[in-house]
């Protein structure tokens, strides 16, 4: 089998072991467990819990991809066998920290970087055998927690690794990675000083010297413009409840809004590549960082997986606002100049056609929801508002329910709350009732690919208010870069109330 695009050979990174006791239980597991699966689904509205197998990632990349592991008659990787390009291979960095498999000391994070690196020659030594293909030879890297600061580590730390090593990455994923550290409730950020077990991996002070970032760098979650942040993913878990490390202990001393571990907050990347500042692609699912509900063994970080890494097109969702009105009442008092504040919560979730899972979901009673102000809101120049983005989805037309349509199909349930409207510092509650939405209505929306007729993608919509599960009209599609730009209009003639659009940006991918 050739290297061929986008089934590249896969490294999964794993994540921290918190004492001598995760380590051994770690290293005597092959593949450190990217192979646990699960069989219970948390319904979320409810509590509940309903069965629901996902084999896990590894037997899912095998049944679905092709994929096969590097094991052979008791060997990792044994020398005369030649790896298939469709190969997943664990790094086992924790095996050195073994006292029974290596020398029971841990090393630096730079270290795990380095030997990373040397990883990535070697697969490509025994899976290239002529110059053609070791300059084609090209790698995914899928980490979880501080797997990803290993990953991060080796991309952006000159010294940590080769450049011919770090050329070969094509993509990067993370599950739950603390990008920008770890904080707890009282003290903030880990201190320093909690060194044992290298637990001060997560102190930003000590991630600013090994992603060689700059003293003055208070926020560590830059690429620092050392790897494209297109091609890098962050999912990100938003379900703390159900984090039971240290018997619950842990999720305690974070905090809500997080996974059980990492704070939503700290969870994603960004950086600057050809002169603009980027977001990295990101998605929020209902996951714990780890356990019987974690976010690794989940089909909702499968799904975002497989779609990052061999789907065919990218669209992401921005919400313009072009009118935003309040009730009566707060309106005459926002004309009389007189301070008004509020704070909107956007909710967005967003599902493929025929599935029954969620690709992505921010919502207010899961701490996730989208978070503007109203000043933000209420720019006078459409050029300094932060319009809300809500999604970033990656699709992928191998996957189709029905074979006989070609169109890929997803779905978003749009949502923005009524806010606790402020007046002179005063809350204002006159005819206000909890839970009230300025908007509210799922999207229906079916993207089709060229064909022969029509020669670049188009998007049809439907709102489920008017049209249940159909979709009738089609966006109009501008060109504007790489990109096609699709605008559909939202409103809701009410006061309060809102006018806009949801402008969605269209790429191929892969």
């Amino acid at each position: 089998m050739k290297l061929k695009a986008p089934h590249y050979p896969i490294i999964y990174v794993r994540g921290y072991a918190g004492n001598d006791r995760d380590v051994e239980n770690s290293v005597a597991t092959p593949y450190m467990g990217f192979n646990l699966g699960a069989t219970k689904l948390r319904q979320r509205w409810k509590g509940n819990v309903e069965r629901h197998y996902f084999e896990s990632p590894l037997i899912r990349l095998m049944k679905d991809h092709g994929y096969s592991d590097v094991y052979s008659d008791g060997d990792e990787m044994p020398p005369g066998v030649r790896l298939s390009p469709r190969s997943v291979v664990i790094y086992r960095y924790y095996d050195q920290a073994s006292s029974e498999l290596g020398a029971g000391q841990r090393s630096d994070i730079e270290q795990y970087a380095k030997g990373l690196s040397d990883l990535i020659l070697k697969i490509r030594g025994r899976m290239c055998s002529t110059p053609a293909e070791k300059r084609a030879f090209r790698i995914y890297l899928v980490a979880h927690s501080m797997g990803g600061l290993v990953s991060r580590c080796f991309l952006q730390n000159a010294e940590c690794g080769s450049d011919e090593a770090r050329a070969r990455v094509d993509k990067a994923f993370t599950y739950a990675t603390p990008h920008n550290g770890i904080d707890w409730k009282i003290v903030g950020n880990v201190p320093g000083f909690f060194s044992r077990n290298n637990a001060n991996n997560f102190n930003r002070k000590r991630m600013r010297q090994y992603l060689a970032l700059p003293k003055t760098a208070n926020n560590v979650a830059s690429l620092n413009g050392k790897f494209d942040p297109h091609r890098f993913f962050c999912l990100v878990g938003t379900d703390d409840r159900d984090y039971d490390v240290a018997a619950g202990v842990a999720r305690c001393i974070v905090g809500p809004m997080s996974d059980g571990l990492v704070r939503i907050a700290n969870a994603t990347v960004y950086g600057r590549w050809n002169g603009a500042k980027v977001q990295a692609p990101r998605a929020f699912v209902h996951r714990s960082h780890s356990g019987q509900y974690g976010i690794v063994n989940s089909e909702e970080g499968y799904q975002n997986l497989t779609r990052f890494l061999f789907g065919d097109i990218r669209v992401d969702g921005v919400l313009e606002i072009s009118e935003l009105t309040l009730p009566p009442k707060v309106q005459a008092a926002y004309t009389q100049k007189r301070t008004v504040r509020a704070s909107y919560h956007i909710e967005v979730v967003l599902r493929v056609r025929g599935k029954q899972w969620d690709l992505h979901r921010r919502t207010v009673q899961e701490n996730s929801a989208v978070f503007r102000t109203f000043a933000q809101m209420m720019r006078v120049s459409k050029a300094k508002a932060r319009f809300p983005h809500l999604f970033s989805v990656f699709l992928d037309r191998g996957e189709r329910v029905n074979r006989k349509r070609s169109t890929l199909g997803f779905c978003l349930d749009l949502g923005v709350l009524v806010p606790t409207y402020e007046i002179d510092n005063k809350l204002w509650f006159d005819e206000h009732y909890e839970g009230g939405y300025l908007y509210r209505d799922k999207i229906n929306l079916e993207a089709a690919p060229p064909n022969r007729r029509f020669k670049q993608w188009r998007i049809k919509y439907g709102f489920d208010s008017r049209t249940p599960n159909r979709t009738t009209t089609y966006a109009i599609a501008r060109k504007k870069g790489d990109r096609l730009v699709f605008r559909i209009p939202v409103s809701q003639n009410s006061r309060p109330g809102l006018k806009g659009e949801l402008v969605l940006y269209a790429k191929p991918w892969n």
